[in-house]
């Protein structure tokens, strides 16, 4: 326990019969495995529909890869993949964050689907000298 002394002086006394508990590390006792959490994300991800974009995921060692794919083939945009980490997979508010990445994602992918914006205003000059 720290007592307050004068000024900013603190000492550390001790409460008589008093036993520190004991911790444990347990938080692997109760991790899942890989699959159980591969499932977790496809469940998820079955409760999202999309007109142009397919959702889908695979284990990735104990992490789950998230796959963002265009349904149009006849388009060539590329694939979207995240990763998502153990940590956020096994936490108890998995499903809030997994919707703000998921969104966080669509927004980053829908922005690089974009072949030309204001930023390439030096690129078209060159072009078209």
């Amino acid at each position: 326990m720290l007592v307050a002394g004068g000024g900013s002086d603190y000492k550390i006394t001790r409460l008589p019969n008093y036993k520190v508990p004991f911790t444990c590390n347990c938080y692997n006792r109760n991790v899942p495995p890989p699959q159980d959490r591969l499932q977790r994300v496809l469940t998820q991800l079955r409760l999202y529909e999309h007109p142009l974009l397919d959702f889908d995921a695979r284990s990735k060692g104990e992490a789950v890869e998230v796959i963002i794919k265009f349904k149009n083939p006849d388009i060539p945009v590329h694939t979207y993949y995240f990763d998502l980490h153990p940590r956020d997979l096994d936490h108890s508010q998995f499903e809030w964050t997994f919707q703000r990445q998921l969104f966080d994602c669509l927004h980053d992918y829908l922005i690089e689907m974009f072949t030309r914006t204001p930023q390439n205003r030096a690129e078209r000059q060159r072009e078209s000298q």
